[in-house]
Parts: structure tokens; sequence; C-alpha cells
């Protein structure tokens, strides 16, 4: 498109049309809510603009002349198409009300999400969110969730993923008295010898990944025993024993210290996953973006 034969004011443009219908400066002017002599000089600056002559005063009349004729009508079309762009526009900003479900484990929803939620709500009180509270994974495919926080990368043609987080870490957590009562280890035998580990239902994935930092904790490690990430946070904050916990909720909570600070942590990513709606749905998209800016930035629980 040559772009530089548009270069005229558009608002001198819908002065032109509204003499044009109204009849008179004066009562288009009226119509637009302006002054007679603004109206006038928009309609002197586009014939200087456009390098035309668009009327010819008839004793107190303005008449339009054959070129003025031929460009209103191409100016009715102009604002016919700029209503039906203010429609659209408004279609698609009551469009972003309404429901947007989003899956994620426990311990996100508890500590990360309840502030990005509170701030998605002040941007778009319309938005309603309901959370997928479960570390479960949750199937987009059956609409159990709209957008998904999980920390694996997922799989599937009719999904959309993004890794909005490199690395969170995660770390043995349990109270100063317990990491005293145990001996305070200082090496990872002697703390896989030592300490206790609250574990999940099946602990050999748990097992396996401590295994891997160099803490060959035994089977029988694992006392007690939940699939509920905040009952076993709530245990070890009670001085039952050690809990993995990301060190962004572990480092915040003053009741707990790190077993072994300086031992490397459990690494692994954050992705936002979510169905392809998000290329249509002004409302996941928008949510879909507010998640994926404030967690990468990190979310102080």
């Amino acid at each position: 498109m040559e772009w530089r034969g548009t270069d005229f004011d558009w608002n001198h443009a819908r002065a032109l049309l509204a003499v044009a219908e109204e009849g008179s400066l004066s009562a288009a002017a009226r119509a637009l809510g302006q002054s007679q002599p603004t109206l006038g000089r928009q309609v002197a600056a586009l014939e200087e603009a456009l390098g035309v002559v668009l009327f010819q005063r008839v004793g107190n009349r303005l008449n339009l002349t054959e070129t003025a004729l031929d460009l209103v009508e191409q100016v009715r079309a102009m604002r016919d198409a700029a209503g039906r762009f203010a429609l659209i526009a408004a279609g698609n900003a009551e469009g972003i009300d309404g429901l947007v479900r989003i899956s994620a484990s426990e311990v996100v929803s508890a500590f990360l999400l309840p502030p990005i939620v509170a701030e998605l709500r002040a941007l778009h009180p319309g938005i309603e969110v309901e959370l997928v509270v479960s570390n479960a994974t949750s199937d987009l495919r059956r609409r159990e969730a709209d957008i998904a926080v999980r920390h694996f990368r997922p799989r599937g043609d009719d999904l959309i993923a993004r890794r909005v987080k490199e690395a969170n870490v995660a770390h043995l957590y349990a109270t100063p008295e317990y990491l005293t009562r145990i001996g305070d280890p200082e090496t990872p035998e002697a703390l896989a010898a030592a300490g206790q580990v609250i574990g999940f239902d099946d602990g050999s994935a748990l097992e396996a990944a401590l295994a891997s930092l160099g803490l060959p904790f035994a089977r029988s490690a694992f006392g007690v025993r939940t699939e509920s990430q905040l009952v076993q946070w709530a245990l070890a904050k009670q001085g039952v024993g050690m809990c993995v916990m990301m060190d962004e909720v572990g480092d915040a909570d003053p009741a707990v210290r790190r077993a072994l600070p300086e031992l490397p942590g459990l690494v692994f990513p954050t992705w936002l996953t979510t169905h392809r709606e998000l290329k249509t749905s002004r409302r996941i998209r928008a949510v879909f973006e507010h998640l994926a800016a404030r967690l990468h930035a990190g979310v102080a629980p």
C-alpha cells in the first residue's frame, strides 16, 4: 500500500461528510459538537492537504464540487468502516469476560498463584478464575482445565506450551529443632543416615531423585507419607521430618531452614500449557500471558 497517499487527517474528512449531510457549516458543527470556525478550518485544511476545492459558496450556502461529491462517497464508506471497527472492538472487550480454569499443583496454587490471581482480577474484573488444584495432571484435551501449570514439557499437536521458567530449585527443609535433634548432619551421607523424609505414597521417584543428589535415603526413611504436598509441608513444620519444597516457598518461611544449604537442589522447569483456543480467545490469551510474565519473574509467597 502507498501510505504517503493517505497523508491527511481523517477527522478533516469527517468534517467534509458532516457538512455534506447536514447541509451547512453551522448544522454540521452542532452535529459534531464543535464550533463553526473550528469546522471551517478543518474543511480548509482538507482542501489544502488534497489540493482540491471541495465547496463553492453560493449566497449563504455551500455547494459541493464534483470532486467533493466523489470524495463524500468514499468518506461515507470510511465512516461505516469505523463504526464496524468500534463495534468489533467493543465486542472483543466484552468477550474477555468469563471463566478461565487454571490447573496447578497444591504448592503452586497455595503459594505462587494467589498474588497473580489478585493482580489478574484487578486488571480484568470480568474474568472469573477457577483453580483446579491437583497434584495429578489435568487433561486439557477433555477440557478439565483451560490452562495448566506443569513442571514437565507437555506433548500433543493440539496443545500450545511455553517454557516460562528455565529452572526452579527445590531443597530439603526442616525445622531448626528437628535438625538439631538428629545431630545437625554436615554431610549428605550423615543426613541420609539420620533423617526422615516426609514422602509420597509411592516414594520411588522421590527416593531416586534424592539419591541423584548424593542422598541415599533408605526406604525406611520415608516413615510418614501422603500425596498432599500441603500436608507434607505442615508435617515438616511440626518437626515430623524433612520435606522437599521449592526454594521460593521454603526460603520465605522462617519456621524452617534448608538441610545442608550448600547441597545442590532438585532442578525442574515450569511450563504453561493450553489448548489451541489460545489463538482465538482473548480471555484465555490474557490469562495465559499474565501467568507467563509473573511466573517467569518469580513470585514471593
